[in-house]
């Protein structure tokens, strides 16, 4: 996976081959927040850089920084995936709340 991880927050990466940079992004916040280096050592300092001063820049403004995500998902599915999915738990021995939890990491981590 291209992505990297600090405080937090994620940021996805890629390489530009015209200019032989990494460029990275963070991820999951209405912020834009950009980084890019030359080398891979390079590039994390820029990425902490980044994050640090996003929260830096935060505090001195007063508001509080965008969490990257909450944990908590909401989303409409057919009735039919709902009742699969909840018998699905029921006999896995979990929550559906649980269940539809591993079922995302483990289909996320692909």
């Amino acid at each position: 996976m291209n992505a990297m991880t600090y405080k937090g927050y994620a940021a996805r990466i890629e390489f530009d081959g015209e200019d032989e940079i990494f460029v990275g992004r963070i991820a999951g916040i209405p912020d834009v927040i950009g980084f890019h280096a030359d080398t891979v050592n390079g590039l994390k300092e820029a990425f902490h850089e980044a994050v640090d001063d996003y929260l830096d820049t935060c505090e001195k403004l007063g508001r509080s920084p965008h969490k990257p995500y909450s944990g908590k998902v909401m989303f409409r599915i057919d009735p039919d995936v709902h009742a699969r999915a909840a018998k699905a738990a029921e006999l896995s021995g979990k929550s559906l709340n649980e269940w539809a939890g591993e079922v995302l990491a483990k289909a996320a981590e692909r």
